[in-house]
Parts: C-alpha cells; sequence; structure tokens
C-alpha cells in the first residue's frame, strides 16, 4: 500500500486509487481529480497568500491549477512524521495546446485584477533593494563557504565573484536611474507572476507555490533569459514572444527598462549559487557553474543586441542602454 494513497484516505477522507507522476511528483487520482502533498516548510502567511492566488485563478479558468484542499478536521496543514503537509487538489483534464506571449500577457491581465496585494509574497517596487540585500548577502555567504569547502566548487565561485559583485552593481545603477522614469501605464500595474517563470502555463499543473505577485516583466524576463542562455539563435523566438504578448498587453518604456535591469542582474547565477549552499556534494554545481561562465559572455552579447532584436529604437526613445556589453 502507498504511504501517500493511505495518507490521503485517513486525513483527508479521499479514495484515489490510481497511481500517477506529474513532472517528477507522484499523485494519486480519482474520476475527476489528482492529489499531490507538498511540504508546508514555507511560513504560513506565505502558503496562505499562495493559496488565495491559487483559487482566485482557479475561479478564473484556470483549471490546470492546484489548490489546497482541507483535511478532515477542516485545517490546511496535516502534521505527519515530524513534518506537516498540504494536499493539493487539481482537475484531471488535458492542457491547453496553444502557448506564447499572449496567454502570458492573458495570465497577468487576469491576475491583475485580483483585488488584495500580497504583502509576503510580493516583491513590486522592491527589487533595487532586494538585489542589494541579496548581493550583500551572498558575498558574505560565498566567502564563509568557501573556507569552510576549500574545494574547486568554491574556488571557481570565489575567482567568479568579482564579475559577479560587478555585473550585480551594474544591474542595481541601472534599476535606480529606471525608477524615476515617468513613462508608464495600468499594465504596470501589479499581478500575480511565477516564481521563476519557464512556461509552466503550457504545463498539466500549476503549483501554488510557485505563485509570487510583482510587476509583470519579472515572467517575462525569466522566460527571455532563459532563451538567451540556450544554444543556437534565440533571438527571433524571444522577439515572437514579445510581439505576441504586446498584441494584448503593451509594453510601457518603464517596463522596457525593468525588462533590461532583470535580464542584467545574473539572478540564473544566484539560483546556482543557492543550490550549492543546499548541496552535501559540489561536484554537479561546479560543472554547472563551469557552463554558466562559458555562456555569460554569449549571454551579455545578445543582451547588447536586446533592444535592437526587439524592434525598439533606444536613441529615439530616450532609453539608457550598457554600452559596455
Amino acid at each position: 500500500m502507498s504511504v501517500l494513497r493511505d495518507f490521503l484516505a485517513a486525513y483527508y477522507g479521499i479514495q484515489a486509487p490510481e497511481k500517477t507522476v506529474w513532472y517528477g511528483t507522484e499523485g494519486f487520482k480519482d474520476a475527476n481529480y489528482v492529489y499531490f502533498t507538498i511540504s508546508a516548510k514555507q511560513k504560513e502567511v506565505i502558503h496562505m497568500e499562495q493559496a488565495a492566488l491559487a483559487y482566485y485563478l482557479q475561479e478564473n479558468h484556470y483549471n490546470h491549477m492546484a489548490i489546497p484542499v482541507p483535511n478532515n478536521q477542516g485545517e490546511w496543514y496535516t502534521p505527519y512524521h515530524d513534518s506537516y503537509w498540504m494536499v493539493l487538489r487539481v482537475k484531471n483534464t488535458a492542457p491547453e495546446t496553444s502557448f506564447g506571449g499572449e496567454q502570458l500577457a492573458r495570465f497577468h491581465a487576469t491576475g491583475s485584477v485580483y483585488q488584495y496585494e500580497p504583502q509576503a509574497i510580493s516583491s513590486y517596487g522592491q527589487w533595487r533593494t532586494l538585489w542589494i540585500e541579496k548581493l550583500t548577502a551572498y558575498e558574505e555567504r560565498i566567502v564563509t563557504a568557501a573556507n569552510d569547502h576549500p574545494n574547486a566548487y568554491y574556488r571557481t565561485l570565489m575567482d567568479f565573484l568579482p564579475y559577479v559583485i560587478g555585473i550585480s552593481e551594474n544591474a542595481i545603477q541601472y534599476m535606480q536611474e529606471s525608477e524615476s522614469e515617468q513613462r508608464f501605464h495600468e499594465a504596470d500595474q501589479g499581478t500575480i507572476v511565477f516564481r521563476r517563470y519557464h512556461a509552466q502555463l503550457e504545463n498539466r499543473v500549476l503549483w501554488m507555490n510557485d505563485l509570487a505577485y510583482d510587476h509583470p516583466t519579472r515572467d517575462l524576463a525569466e522566460y527571455i533569459r532563459n532563451k538567451l542562455l540556450q544554444e543556437g539563435d534565440p533571438m527571433r523566438e524571444i522577439r515572437a514572444f514579445l510581439d505576441d504578448y504586446q498584441h494584448v498587453r503593451p509594453l510601457s518604456i518603464f517596463s522596457w527598462r525593468l525588462l533590461y535591469a532583470r535580464l542584467l542582474y545574473p539572478i540564473h547565477v544566484f539560483d546556482l549559487i543557492e543550490r550549492g549552499f543546499a548541496a552535501d556534494h559540489h561536484d554537479a554545481a561546479h560543472s554547472e557553474l563551469s557552463t554558466i561562465m562559458k555562456q555569460q559572455s554569449e549571454y551579455e552579447k545578445r543582451l547588447g543586441l536586446f533592444f535592437e532584436n526587439a524592434g525598439i529604437h533606444c536613441e529615439e526613445l530616450q532609453i539608457p542602454v550598457l554600452h559596455w556589453l
């Protein structure tokens, strides 16, 4: 007997006999729904804000949104084996087959009508402050960890650190200058976004713990970042995606500047470093870091051509760019 199946029956009264695996996560399904568990290790306020967004999206036709369900006692959290768990339920339906910029724009349009701005999961208007805090904290942690773990990964990371600091400071400075940009419009208001967007909207399930609240260019930047890091020539695909998005929600000058600033800030490097902090062994992290270091020059080159490729005339629109890219 499956532990998860027994857990669902005992604590939730759910009889879901058939096992399934979606995107590497085990679940059980009945005639209408698939049930998954997630660890409730985040602060309660974070889970509750994400749950509210999930219910809102599910009520607004995002049928592949997994929403939390209460246990037999009407509670969201269930203690089990020294941990707390939540159960998510999603309709057992096929996802949308179409995907592109328009789909993301419609998602942002729906999210922007959500009436209550979350606090714990919102980064709206806070990028520069959060970037400064992240850079400072990571710099200190890297130096400490490198002293504690004198291995090849941390030696390479220490060599790479001055570059990471330099490009982060460039992004922070660009963001500071962009905050005074007055050319914005209603599509610049906060909306429901993903913590790291990589085309989740085309998946069979949207996970509650992927949700956040921020400026819509967060999702655009993270989608484009992944494309810029790919081999081959992604520029045409990026242009098509942006054109499709703007067909529904045109970007303001303020949005373009935020998008550029976020692409400049090396979030993908910090994400790797975060995984390195949590790893017991650093062989995989070292390999991934070496790859990113090689990719970065090509990434910068592509970012230097970003506005031109997107059909944006920076001089005409008075959008500053970093000329060293």
